[in-house]
């Protein structure tokens, strides 16, 4: 099969054939129709979280944002059959431990397709426990919108409707508008709350107000968490960070009325390494709820795929563009300069 294969960090991914993966007892192989190419690939291309122990083994085939068709099963797999549409969460799941039984299967850390594993980058990828991790697309979801949603979407519709747990008429301001913040906005916007997009690239703030954004704030022309507090009258009830730096997670808790949530969604860099200072007085003495969001679970994909199947949410608005799998490299790049808008997606091998 034809992939893009990361063979070291920082370097042109390569364009080649590599073997078909072929599916153990419980495992499947499904043809890739279409993979996103996000941001989170970008950080370990770049090796950006080899301080969290998160250094991918080399070669890999990166991509964890995919959906296609069961290709072949294992004989030990009950649920799937050759020819079924599936998606797959990034995070693989065993099905057996306290956070799986739990409804929590995105903590339960048996690795992440496209970098303890291989992924979406290739024709065919192959995916463990097929029955625990595969799941079916509805009828109403086609290929571009399973990519669409396959990480940045699904990570915000946790982090929107599972953590925060937005209500109808809520102040819910995003900082940071890529693909998980973007996202974040169609989300928060379809469930009633009125949203606040931060960053400072106006076209993104122009895509987010097409998405639901009610106000815009661009951060580099004056105080971003200040302009916010302005345009609520006091302040916003939830802040979002979804890119992950100093700078945004500072700004969303500051922005943050009294009794109001903060989600950190956006994973740091080698330059925070995860160490952010933040005002923990003015939390204390505000009630201000610091919460975290990864990925989302499987118990999560049946409302999420409901509303996109009915037309409530739409992950492929805000596909930018599609490209053949030659052009992977042309998007990593351009994601180095925060040179993407929207989603890009590989849909031709």
């Amino acid at each position: 099969m034809k992939a893009a294969v990361m063979t070291q960090l920082k370097a042109p991914l390569e364009i080649k054939e590599v073997p078909d993966p072929k599916p153990g007892p419980t495992d499947a192989v499904v043809r890739v129709e279409a993979c996103g190419i996000c941001r989170s690939d970008w950080h370990f291309w770049q090796g950006d979280w080899s301080w969290l122990g998160l250094q991918p083994p080399l070669p890999r085939i990166m991509g964890h944002e995919f959906g296609g068709v069961v290709e072949a099963v294992g004989d030990q797999v009950r649920s799937f059959r050759p020819g079924d549409r599936v998606t797959v969460p990034f995070h693989l799941a065993c099905g057996r431990c306290q956070y799986c039984y739990s409804g929590r299967s995105n903590l339960c850390g048996m690795g992440m397709l496209g970098f303890s594993i291989d992924g979406g980058y290739g024709r065919l990828a192959l995916v463990p426990n097929a029955d625990v991790n595969l799941i079916r697309l509805p009828e109403g979801v086609d290929f571009l919108t399973a990519a669409a949603l396959g990480c940045r979407y699904m990570t915000a519709y946790h982090a929107v409707a599972d953590r925060a747990r937005v209500r109808p008429g809520e102040w819910v301001a995003v900082f940071g508008v890529g693909g998980v913040g973007l996202s974040a906005v169609q989300i928060a916007a379809a469930l009633g709350g009125r949203v606040i997009a931060v960053d400072i690239s106006d076209e993104k703030l122009q895509r987010a107000r097409q998405e639901g954004a009610v106000a815009v704030v661009n951060a580099s022309q004056g105080n971003p968490f200040m302009q916010v507090r302005q345009l609520t009258e006091g302040g916003a009830d939830v802040g979002i960070d979804a890119l992950g730096s100093l700078s945004t997670a500072q700004a969303s808790i500051l922005s943050i009325r009294k009794g109001g949530r903060h989600v950190q969604v956006g994973l740091t860099s080698q330059q925070e390494q995860g160490m952010i200072p933040i005002p923990a007085d003015a939390m204390v003495v505000q009630e201000i709820d610091f919460l975290t969001s990864l990925g989302c679970p499987a118990t999560s994909y049946p409302g999420l795929l409901s509303l996109v199947a009915s037309g409530k949410l739409d992950p492929r608005r805000l596909v930018g563009q599609t490209i053949p799998v030659e052009g992977v490299n042309d998007v990593l790049n351009a994601m180095t300069e925060f040179g993407t808008v929207g989603f890009n997606i590989i849909d031709r091998w």
